[in-house]
């Protein structure tokens, strides 16, 4: 019979997964970046409320982690977009079962459709 295993650190991969996506503010960046390319000022507005330090924290948290690119295009002004890596992607069912969980059990039931554009939240 397995046990439970007893302490939840750096082998566990539960613990891991939830030390990249469970900062808040991180699954709904991930979430948005689903969409493609986005730019500083893009996520910072889908995200209502997070201080531009603490999206700046997230993206480079998520870029050490390697669920993010980082790119910089040598335009005038310069640009920079975020996306999603192949990692990154694989946190999408992850984020997509979320979105379900919470229609189910959090959101008041209406109809959602006239609320949200296709493929939002």
């Amino acid at each position: 019979m397995r046990t439970m295993k007893e302490v939840h650190d750096e082998t566990c991969a539960v613990a891991c997964s939830a030390e990249i996506i469970g900062a808040k503010w991180t699954a709904l960046i991930v979430h948005d970046l689903s969409e493609g390319p986005r730019r500083f000022s893009q996520i910072e507005h889908a995200c209502p409320g997070i201080s531009p330090r603490t999206l700046a924290e997230r993206l480079r948290t998520l870029e050490h982690e390697g669920v993010v690119v980082r790119r910089s295009y040598a335009e005038a002004p310069p640009r920079v977009e975020y996306e999603l890596t192949e990692k990154g992607e694989a946190l999408l069912p992850i984020i997509e079962e979320m979105r379900r969980f919470g229609h189910a059990w959090l959101v008041p039931e209406h109809d959602h459709s006239q609320d949200e554009p296709a493929g939002q939240s």
